[in-house]
């Protein structure tokens, strides 16, 4: 049985797009997106993830408290026996419940090499705070913004003419290449999680080499 994933946006999915490609061209194995959800009825990627013949919902915030809009969405993933959720650029934190449903197998991406530069805008955090490397994270989500175990981390280089703009185009770049491979890992049962830290297995380690 391959891994069931299901993804939640809130706007254009250039990553969810990224994750659908690679599943389709087995660069992802024995996995199937099932579902596409939305939180926002007008999110680009609503059309896109359809153009590609994923099923798609929008579950809207509207008159509900976080713990009651969670519950919807987490209906519709049981119903499709989703094993992993994906979050690419959906700009909600999840509730403890959400959270305690799939331990260890929610996963989101960001833009900055966490700890550093959480939260939103991150590329203008780290050009303004000065850095010379940024880049992007993909890490398990837990209950706090930006924060449990990171699976990969790509840098990205910040180079003295950048906007927020130049230097996002670039992480994007990146994001889309690791989401693939944090997703691959999983797919094939490569990583396990001690505490904080996210563990290559042996075996994994070994066909490396």
């Amino acid at each position: 049985m391959g891994m069931n994933i299901g993804i939640l946006i809130s706007g254009r999915g250039s990553n969810m797009l990224a994750i659908i490609k690679a599943v389709e061209n087995g660069e992802i194995p024995n996995a199937k997106v099932s579902v596409v959800i939305s939180d926002k009825p007008n999110a680009a990627g609503i059309e896109k993830a359809k153009s590609c013949g994923i099923e798609t919902l929008i579950i809207e915030r509207k008159g509900l408290n976080r713990e009651e809009h969670d519950e919807k969405i987490l209906t519709e993933l049981r119903k499709r026996k989703v094993e992993v959720v994906c979050l690419a650029g959906y700009t909600r934190l999840l509730s403890k419940k959400f959270i305690e449903a799939y331990p260890n197998r929610i996963v989101n991406i960001h833009p900055s090499l966490l700890p550093a530069f959480p939260g939103l805008d991150a590329q203008k955090q780290a050009i303004e705070y000065g850095v010379k490397v940024s880049g992007c994270t993909v890490h398990f989500v837990d209950e706090k913004l930006d924060h449990g175990p990171i699976i990969l981390q790509k840098a990205v280089e910040v180079k003295d003419d950048d906007t927020p703009e130049s230097l996002s185009a670039r992480i994007l770049e990146q994001e889309h290449k690791i989401y693939v491979e944090a997703l691959k890992l999983i797919a094939e049962n490569k990583i396990e999680v001690r505490g904080r830290k996210v563990i290559l297995k042996k075996s994994a380690i070994l066909e490396k080499s």
